[in-house]
């Protein structure tokens, strides 16, 4: 799921991912925050043509993929917030310390429950996309703290921006209740303003004491986290290429006609009551018929004629 990685203020989804148009005459083109904005476009144009995104912005997530992406973002956001505040007294990125606004690791501990239970801790697992995410992290707050700043500013700012209107689509496309269960991600509930709020971020970042290359670095390692995140989203949408409808909306396996008729899941769910019997085993009875199997090869024979002119 994409946290939108500093989006736009409209509320049109196929924009979500673009940069404000909003002018501030008190930013200087060589303030960091005007170096991020310019320095990542690029990426941002490749992050919204993922196809995991385009499909997501027109509601085509399934809950199942959504949990997974959940997922993909506590694993994320842990390892962020951990290095967060290991690095909150560093004068490179203390200015930027603000846990009660932004932290989302406790907000997403809560959707987990909503959509694993109380055990989901035992349900979900780190998907190697977002372990190379997380290692990145990791290694940044550890060895560069200075860098912390790049993913810091892609993410948060982010949610505060498109991730609102993903909000939006999420709890209409998946009929997510009104109570905002399942999106506690997209809540700042300490925010009470958030294009005041990103403007006094930005104003904090451009007053870090950093010179020109360490400037230059944070633009790098923002388009490296974009990079990052695009390879979950290309992982999230190869996970849902390969997702059944029933698995992805979580219902039950269609039965293969093999085995006891009475572990059939239409059957059990008929047992006991008038009707005919399990359709899949009245389907492989028919189709051993001899009349039966004659027409189907004819239409083999058909269909197989068709798709050799049609390749020629």
């Amino acid at each position: 799921m994409p946290s939108a990685m500093e989006g736009s203020e409209g509320g049109e989804e196929g924009e979500i991912l673009h940069y404000e148009e909003t002018e501030d005459d008190n930013v200087s083109p060589t303030d960091l925050s005007e170096l991020l904005k310019e320095g990542t476009k690029e990426s941002h144009d490749h992050a919204e043509n993922t196809q995991f995104v385009k499909d997501f912005l027109k509601g085509r997530i399934k809950k199942e993929l959504f949990k997974l992406a959940t997922a993909a973002l506590y694993f994320t956001y842990s390892a962020l917030e951990e290095e967060i505040d290991r690095n909150k007294d560093n004068p490179v990125f203390a200015p930027l310390y603000f846990p009660l606004e932004l932290h989302r690791r406790e907000a997403l501990v809560k959707d987990l429950k909503y959509f694993y239970g109380e055990d989901w801790k035992e349900k979900i697992q780190c998907s190697e996309a977002t372990q190379h995410y997380v290692d990145r992290i990791h290694h940044v707050g550890q060895h560069e703290p200075e860098l912390l700043v790049a993913h810091a500013y892609t993410r948060y700012m982010g949610d505060l921006s498109g991730g609102q209107v993903l909000k939006k689509v999420a709890q209409r496309a998946l009929k997510l209740p009104s109570t905002e269960e399942g999106i506690q991600f997209y809540m700042f509930d300490n925010v009470s303003n958030a294009q005041q709020f990103k403007q006094l971020y930005r104003a904090r970042m451009n007053a870090l004491d950093l010179d020109r290359n360490t400037r230059e670095r944070i633009v790098e390692e923002a388009n490296r986290a974009f990079r990052l995140n695009m390879q979950v989203f290309d992982e999230l949408d190869k996970i849902g290429r390969s997702l059944t409808e029933e698995a992805q909306d979580g219902g039950l396996p269609v039965h293969d006609g093999k085995g006891d008729l009475r572990k059939c899941p239409y059957y059990t769910d008929k047992l006991g009551k008038a009707g005919p019997g399990c359709p899949c085993h009245a389907a492989m009875a028919l189709a051993k018929q001899p009349l039966v199997q004659l027409i189907l090869a004819a239409c083999v024979a058909v269909a197989a004629g068709a798709a050799a002119w049609y390749i020629m």
